[in-house]
């Protein structure tokens, strides 16, 4: 997405620093929503095409499954390189994560290239680096018109700079241009470390004038996948490649993607009233403040958690102040939220899923930063259909394992196991008599634990608490009114409608 929360985790607070506590916001709000994310900017400024969905049983020599910036923008590459591709998409294009992003075309992952080098090595964080450069330039040359915009890429910090020249002197022994400077656009004293030569743009702009050349089925969603056979309540696609661009891989085995990654969630503002800003900029802090600028708005993003771990919410509260603090008297223009797929050892997957399914293909696990991995996605992928492989993939290989992601597995397996005792074990917390209106929690209904939401005017709707995925206990989001999986980031409405997955169905009612 571009928000980005690092791994490395500096002792500096941003928030803190700014003082913000006990700050008494005065950004005027949009009228919230009942129990859904509030459209984006994006959502609101493009008009995208419309396609009809499948209408019985075809052959193809590629079938994308996704059609956010992933699936399109494969897709595209596939038709650059003359092979025939068709794009499921279970709702209608660009209307899953893309629509959330931040939309930074970069290589500068946050402090990807000192990590890299200190857990992979040089080579690895070499092919990383050359592979998102490469990404990005293919994407300029599409020659798109999406509001793309020539700037710089800083990442900064109020704090002391000892990570940022780290990441220097690792960027730079990868052949990465970087330069360190106190000189920025920001409201505040920082230090920044830069890479020129990046870009935004307007992701749904860029979205919608590739997809007028595509083969796109909408209102088509895959419920399986069965060798090369492709399965949907319209009729069966049957391609010589099947390629996962869904987000989230909702095959379990093989592949075992639900082990290897973990969901998180992100928060963006868009303002009115900040001066514009010519550059893009992330923050090192435990939030990850991002700031870039699109027409009149200044999007203003961060305060990022764990998908089903943020039962106290307050989320865009925090946004709120420190846009108070900031820029006094801006004005809020919209609000959304995000997820991203994080591996545990700091690379996405991209290539074949699975050893076992040679001729199925993956990209997953883009960590924050979509829009350039969706691109660096496009070109690996094609290179495998068209027999091309590019050096550069061995990285992105999603059959590796790499010691550091040793951690980050123990504690998904945990997390999964005690979603599952929970959902068991743990008793329901209230009664749904001590429920407020416009709350929702994990309640206790005639003997059984289920999860429940009052709304505005007292109706009562309640859930089976057991997500259909793989059966962890469903955790409320008083943030977006959402019941969330903490185990493996799949999400629900307050009725129980899926959002996104890795669940395929709704959630019992």
């Amino acid at each position: 997405m571009g928000l980005g929360r690092e791994r490395r985790r500096p002792r500096f607070f941003l928030l803190h620093s700014l003082n913000f506590a006990g700050f008494s916001p005065k950004v005027g709000k949009l009228p919230e929503k009942e129990g859904i994310t509030l459209d984006s900017i994006w959502t609101r400024t493009a008009r995208l095409p419309s396609f009809p969905p499948l209408s019985g049983d075809i052959s193809t020599e590629a079938a994308v499954i996704g059609g956010g910036m992933t699936g399109i923008l494969t897709a595209c590459a596939l038709r650059q390189a003359g092979v025939p591709a068709v794009v499921l998409e279970a709702g209608t294009i660009a209307s899953g994560q893309t629509a959330g992003t931040t939309a930074k075309l970069t290589a500068q992952h946050g402090l990807r290239y000192a990590w890299l080098t200190e857990k992979l090595g040089r080579a690895a964080a070499g092919q990383y680096a050359l592979a998102n450069l490469r990404a990005a330039a293919w994407v300029r040359s599409l020659g798109a018109d999406c509001d793309l915009r020539d700037c710089t890429s800083y990442l900064y910090t109020a704090g002391a700079p000892a990570p940022l020249r780290e990441e220097l002197e690792a960027g730079r022994r990868l052949g990465l241009e970087l330069f360190l400077t106190e000189d920025t656009e920001l409201p505040f004293p920082a230090t920044a470390l830069g890479l020129r030569h990046q870009a935004v743009f307007h992701p749904l702009k860029l979205i919608g004038a590739l997809a007028r050349e595509l083969t796109i089925y909408e209102h088509t969603q895959v419920l399986g996948v069965d060798g090369a056979t492709v399965l949907t309540g319209r009729g069966r696609v049957r391609a010589e490649w099947v390629i996962f661009a869904c987000h989230f891989p909702f095959v379990n085995v093989p592949g075992w993607y639900f082990v290897r990654q973990r969901q998180e969630r992100s928060y963006v503002l868009a303002l009115e009233g900040p001066p514009p800003l010519r550059d893009a900029y992330l923050g090192l802090s435990g939030d990850g403040l991002s700031l870039r600028s699109w027409d009149r708005y200044l999007l203003l993003g961060g305060a990022g958690h764990p998908t089903g771990e943020n039962q106290k919410g307050g989320q865009y509260a925090r946004l709120r102040q420190a846009a108070a603090r900031l820029w006094p008297g801006c004005r809020e223009a919209a609000a959304w939220s995000a997820q991203d797929c994080v591996p545990y050892d700091g690379v996405p997957y991209i290539g074949r899923f699975s050893p076992a399914r040679p001729q199925w293909l993956v990209a997953t696990g883009f960590q924050k930063w979509g829009m350039t991995s969706a691109a660096v996605a496009a070109q690996l992928l094609t290179g495998i259909v068209t027999d091309q492989e590019l050096p550069d993939g061995d990285v992105f290989a999603p059959h590796r394992f790499h010691p550091a992601a040793a951690g980050g597995l123990l504690q998904n397996v945990g997390k999964a196991a005690k979603g599952l005792s929970r959902r068991v074990i743990a008793p329901g917390r209230i009664s749904v008599e001590q429920l407020p209106r416009g709350h929702g929690g994990v309640v206790k209904l005639d003997g059984k634990k289920l999860g429940a939401y009052r709304d505005r005017n007292g109706t009562l709707y309640t859930v089976s608490l057991r997500c259909p995925h793989l059966g962890c206990q469903l955790e409320w989001n008083p943030e977006e009114r959402t019941w969330d999986c903490p185990c493996h980031g799949s999400r629900f409405t307050f009725r129980g409608e899926r959002i996104s997955g890795p669940a395929q169905r709704d959630a019992e009612r």
